[in-house]
């Protein structure tokens, strides 16, 4: 077995991977809030995880990951106003959207998806608790955390006094005893979602919402927990200091979940992503133009806790990286897979290297060339089982490729003798009766492009 390190944000260290339950280990991930399609950024996050959780389904014989759906946020009333659309229709349609783009970028659904509104009787016991135990208060219809009363407070992001307060985003309410204070409960207008509470009818805090599904569906403490960088402070803070005060751990961080994975930024063309500017990638319309395999290969090209630049150049290279492999499989499509073989070693021990993606793929890359050369089972099937890991080369690559036609006057063959003509032609320097073999195959939706290792083909 490899032995799996992972970068601890509430550590700050590289640190091996022990299990609390080696039986069943369970993982947690912030999902979306649906009220609009996710970009490229949200998509990181998923493919990340989803590698993780078949790192560890190799290796455990049972994961249950959890990635929740937020249903209830001020965003996403605002777009049901501003839309005069019923907030169900939007949550619905968003969360729908949400998992068939994730969906085509190869990301498997997490074993639970909860719904934030079907866990408010969770959160409303948890404020409960936080406020006989001395670490909330009642304001003005609302509820807060005292941030003050968890002196481990900033001990995930490292902020300070100053830091917390200042990153906090939050006005500094004239019914907040502290500035950092954040919410738990807030009265809700009369057209405004509500559900009743003991501080009358309102509706929950964000941060509140994960500590309590988290809690429901994985108990405390539980293995992994995780995000996008942009949620270690506030967000993931705040979980912290909820779950680690209502449960009566206020001494130890860990106490809610033992290791914290955060995935780095995605900048476009070397800018932060911003609506200011104008370049928010959305996945729902990447797909509409790539390969949802092109662009997972994209999010995994650069090591996950390392900024990623998103370019239509990185696209193009991915794809061209993608069609190298896949020209590969082609060598061997006829060789039957052992689905016994497991990863080799060198592989395994990239991912397991704090998920260590670039490397991985680049062995990946020299176990497609090496199988293709030795035309051995052995070596597809590892090839395969490393590939499914990372859910990469999974399609048929003649179809990939654009080989697999069905009309007789674009056959393989056909197609084949036409370029082994064209390369006479070339090597005679007859470059007129070579033009011409382009142009027929053209004619015929074929496209030729000449690499170092000859001309391939593809449908157009």
């Amino acid at each position: 077995m490899t032995e799996l390190k992972l970068q601890n944000s509430l550590s700050g260290k590289k640190e091996k991977f022990t299990p609390l339950d080696p039986e069943n280990i369970r993982i947690y991930a912030c999902g979306p809030t649906v009220y609009n399609y996710a970009h490229i950024g949200n998509a990181r996050m998923a493919v990340i995880f989803d590698v993780l959780a078949n790192i560890l389904r190799s290796t455990y014989p049972k994961v249950t990951y959890v990635s929740n759906i937020t249903d209830i946020d001020d965003k996403i009333i605002k777009a049901a106003q501003d839309t005069k659309q019923p907030i169900d229709n939007i949550t619905k349609k968003y969360t729908k959207i949400y998992n068939d783009d994730m969906a085509a970028l190869g990301v498997a659904p997490p074993d639970i998806q909860p719904l934030a509104t079907d866990n408010i009787p969770q959160m409303i016991a948890i404020i409960k608790e936080l406020i006989e135990k001395g670490h909330a208060y009642v304001a003005e219809g609302h509820v807060l955390f005292n941030v003050p009363s968890f002196p481990k407070y900033g001990g995930l992001s490292g902020r300070n006094r100053g830091e917390q307060i200042a990153g906090a985003r939050v006005d500094v309410a004239s019914y907040k005893k502290d500035p950092a204070d954040f919410i738990l409960w807030k009265p809700s207008d009369e057209n405004e979602p509500a559900w009743d509470s003991p501080w009358g009818k309102g509706r929950p805090g964000w941060h509140i919402e994960c500590s309590a599904m988290a809690e429901r569906y994985l108990g405390l403490p539980f293995d992994i927990h995780g995000g996008g960088a942009d949620l270690k402070f506030p967000h993931h803070e705040n979980e912290i200091a909820q779950s680690c005060c209502s449960s009566g751990n206020c001494n130890d961080l860990s106490s809610f979940a033992k290791y914290w994975v955060h995935n780095g930024f995605v900048t476009v063309n070397g800018d932060k992503m911003s609506k200011s500017i104008g370049n928010v990638t959305l996945v729902h319309d990447l797909i509409k133009n790539y390969e949802g395999e092109t662009l997972r290969f994209t999010l995994l090209s650069a090591h996950y806790r390392q900024p990623l630049d998103w370019s239509e150049n990185s696209i193009k290279q991915s794809k061209q990286t993608l069609d190298k492999i896949y020209r590969n499989m082609l060598e061997i499509s006829d060789i039957e897979i052992d689905v016994s073989v497991k990863p080799p070693k060198e592989f395994m021990s990239a991912l397991c290297d704090d998920l260590n993606t670039p490397k991985a793929i680049s062995i990946l890359i020299a176990l497609s060339k090496k199988a293709a050369k030795a035309k051995a089972q052995k070596h597809k099937s590892e090839f395969f089982a490393a590939a499914k890991i990372l859910n990469i080369a999974q399609q048929n690559p003649e179809i990939w490729l654009g080989h697999c036609v069905c009309d007789d006057s674009t056959n393989a063959s056909h197609i084949d003798s036409l370029l082994q003509e064209r390369q006479q032609a070339r090597a005679d320097k007859n470059y007129a009766r070579s033009d011409e073999i382009r142009d027929e195959l053209l004619a015929m939706g074929i496209a030729i492009e000449d690499t170092p290792d000859g001309a391939i083909w593809k449908r157009i």
